[in-house]
């Protein structure tokens, strides 16, 4: 089954120094951009990470600092990347919970403006896990019949994801073929920063998630413990937790 698309939707992987989101850094991504026409166009780049590669995740994906040495780093590529993703939806492979939010913290510490407020979001693990409970190899196997050759490899595994999709719709007829749907679908909880530092509550207002604050609303805490956010803004949290913190204050200041 091809996708229902009424906007391109670019489907990506990245390989990583590690899996910590505030500090670690790309050093491959893949984008693979489906066009509603059926068109498409694919793009990957080595990236030089700036931070040593350690032993233990060259392991896993098989790139190491003298590979990426002479490669471009990010902030040299982030508007190639921006251009290709900029009118699209994202998807990828857990990439609610890493990809995206890993992305988002390299587009903004490179001074390019990142955030998914007119666009949506399918993770296809999500889409498997609620299903069948399974790992990408396994859904690769278990949608489609073949092996995944290459894992751990960022276009190996982003073109993996892009088959399984489809296969995935071709085998639930009650999921929709349309990429709104799929991202409420894939969502697992209401947050309003990548990192589930900020979620939403059943009335659709942000409180923590974390701290001594967790629970409460974020525009009360910001309210009555001004220094709670100077203390966010100055402290090692991902930059798009800070930057919708940013936001709800702005707003809050805005409507007095």
């Amino acid at each position: 089954m091809e996708l229902k698309l009424s906007r391109p939707i670019c489907f990506f992987d990245l390989e990583t120094t590690g899996i910590d989101i505030g500090k670690d850094r790309i050093v491959e991504i893949s984008i693979f951009k489906v066009f509603p026409n059926g068109n498409k166009e694919s793009k990957t780049w080595l990236v030089n990470p700036t931070i040593p590669i350690p032993p233990q995740t060259t392991a896993v994906h098989g790139i190491d600092d003298e590979k990426v040495a002479n490669e471009p780093t990010f902030s040299q590529l982030a508007s190639q990347i921006q251009n290709m993703i900029k009118d699209s939806d994202l998807a990828g492979y857990n990439s609610d919970r890493f990809d995206i939010p890993l992305l988002a913290e390299e587009m903004l510490r490179a001074g390019v403006d990142f955030d998914m407020k007119n666009r949506v979001s399918v993770d296809v693990q999500t889409v498997f896990h609620k299903m069948e409970e399974r790992t990408l190899s396994a859904a690769l196997k278990f949608y489609c019949g073949k092996k995944l050759e290459n894992a751990h490899s960022a276009e190996a595994d982003t073109m993996a994801t892009y088959e399984i999709l489809k296969a995935q719709l071709d085998r639930y007829p009650e999921l929709e073929n349309d990429m709104k749907s799929l991202a409420e679908f894939t969502t697992r909880k209401k947050i309003a920063d990548f990192a589930g530092m900020i979620a939403f509550d059943k009335d659709g207002e942000e409180i923590f998630t974390f701290g001594k604050h967790k629970g409460a609303k974020v525009e009360k805490v910001l309210e009555t413990e001004p220094g709670y956010f100077s203390w966010i803004q100055n402290a090692d949290f991902p930059l798009y937790t800070k930057k919708v913190l940013t936001a709800i204050k702005l707003r809050k200041l805005n409507t007095k």
